[in-house]
């Protein structure tokens, strides 16, 4: 019998069972042995500069989505910062004391974790998330998309190579080697736990599945230029935010807010940097090719998702000044009144006029409500009062100022935020946390409770500041 005529539930069994045994081994590891695993991830193959340079070329043959050099940079970068940010982290054991409330933390395993992997990600996700699993003593099975599934084999058995040298077990690290939604469904029925990264008719499933899962929203990424940003620094940092890895991740930016002061100027730093804007009969060729269902049916056309300048034009059937970076389409519809208000997922950037902090804040909601809700935002701008607006009037979970955002929102070495490979945005986004999904999210607790003297206050104390209506 072939692997695919094998029933999914008795597929995923068996290994779960693989998985559990291993899962058990590893709850019974010390601090140090959980750091040196996870050390030995990141030195191993991150580090590893040969190792980190197949991988990306691998992906991309299969894949055939973004660039080999971002790739590359995303498992050797993402996978170092992952590990910086938990390498001094308690995870075994007593994790935190609070005397003062007589209170101790001690962190235990989740236990088996359904990973599904989306094909953009394919060579970096079950790298940097193998660094959070052992540290935490999880086992994990990789559900990878169809697009990757060779990739995300050949990250694993690069995982269990090393969990091999440095006498751990390897099936901490398993992957459904021919992946299907049955057998993905099954997966995420049987494991502790799923993390859902990728497409959202899988995370809806996730969430729907009966076992705890942490979802990440759709990406649709607004940025803001006011009158006082840095015009020439908001041009490049936007290019190269949009064009990492040909825009195959969730926090490119899909559409530009400028104000109209300074909308002219803006759009000729633009043009230094490379990005085309393309006229009224290009834009409607273009829509066509992004959407080619639209109205009916909003769904990007795979061919041209990460993909270079040169195929989308073709595609398009328009031509493009030589060395372009990025398409720019101008647009005064928002949401469901034009599919340019949502996710590209490709070099193509949706430029709007407002005319103040205000009206830029209702073109980002009407656009998130669309695509995107709850995932991010950003702004150019050196008025403080115009970031603080931004951050109270959008629902969203992220607002980077002055930042390149897809560098930003899953961490970097220039801001506080926790570097990983899945972005939640709340409840707006359909998910349960509001935050990077990080170390923490792969731990359980159990909370130690001694009594202390009590601190319950008499009620003028409790009411002290507040006056009751009569």
């Amino acid at each position: 019998m072939s692997q695919n005529q094998i029933d999914p539930a008795v597929y995923i069994s068996e290994l779960m069972e693989r998985a559990r045994k291993a899962q058990k081994i590893a709850e019974g590891f010390s601090q140090e042995k959980v750091d040196e695993l996870a050390a030995a991830i990141t030195w191993e193959i991150a580090a590893n500069n040969k190792l980190g340079r197949e991988l990306a070329e691998f992906s991309f043959e299969e894949c055939g989505l973004g660039d080999v050099d971002s790739k590359f940079a995303k498992v050797s970068g993402k996978c170092r910062g992952v590990f910086y940010d938990v390498k001094n982290a308690r995870s075994v054991g007593v994790t935190e004391e609070i005397p003062e409330k007589g209170l101790v933390r001690i962190s235990k395993p989740v236990g088996v974790i359904g990973s599904l992997v989306p094909s953009t990600q394919a060579e970096m996700h079950p790298i940097s998330q193998a660094i959070f699993v052992v540290k935490a003593r999880d086992a994990v099975i990789f559900s990878p998309h169809p697009r990757g599934k060779l990739t995300t084999l050949k990250a694993t058995n690069l995982l269990r190579a090393v969990m091999k040298k440095y006498d751990a077990p390897e099936d901490l690290f398993l992957t459904i080697e021919d992946p299907s939604v049955a057998r993905t469904n099954e997966l995420m029925k049987q494991c502790d736990l799923v993390i859902a990264t990728g497409g959202q008719p899988m995370v809806k499933a996730a969430y729907s599945s009966g076992t705890p899962a942490y979802g990440v929203g759709a990406g649709n990424s607004m940025i803001v230029i006011d009158k006082t940003g840095d015009l020439a620094d908001a041009a490049v940092k936007i290019k190269a935010s949009k064009t990492f890895d040909l825009a195959a991740g969730c926090s490119c930016d899909n559409s530009v807010i400028i104000d109209a002061s300074v909308y002219d100027d803006m759009l000729a730093e633009f043009k230094k940097v490379g990005a085309h804007l393309v006229n009224q009969e290009e834009k409607a060729k273009l829509q066509k090719a992004i959407w080619p269902e639209w109205p009916g049916n909003h769904v990007i056309n795979r061919d041209i998702v990460a993909s270079p300048i040169a195929n989308i034009a073709a595609i398009a059937g328009i031509a493009v000044p030589e060395g372009t970076s990025l398409l720019l389409v101008e647009e005064d519809k928002t949401g469901e009144a034009s599919p340019f208000s949502g996710e590209k997922m490709s070099l193509v950037t949706t430029v709007y006029k407002s005319h103040s902090i205000d009206e830029a804040i209702r073109i980002t909601n009407e656009n998130h409500a669309y695509s995107g809700s709850g995932h991010s935002c950003g702004i150019y701008s050196n008025t403080p009062e115009n970031v603080e607006k931004l951050a109270l009037g959008t629902y969203t979970t992220r607002v980077v100022v002055n930042q390149a955002q897809a560098a930003t929102n899953g961490g970097s070495w220039t801001s506080g935020m926790p570097f990983t490979h899945s972005l939640g945005c709340g409840t707006w986004g359909g998910n349960i946390c509001s935050e990077n999904i990080e170390l923490k999210h792969y731990l359980n607790n159990t909370w130690v409770i001694r009594e202390i003297p009590s601190f319950k206050p008499t009620d003028e104390e409790l009411f002290s500041g507040f006056t009751p209506r009569s």
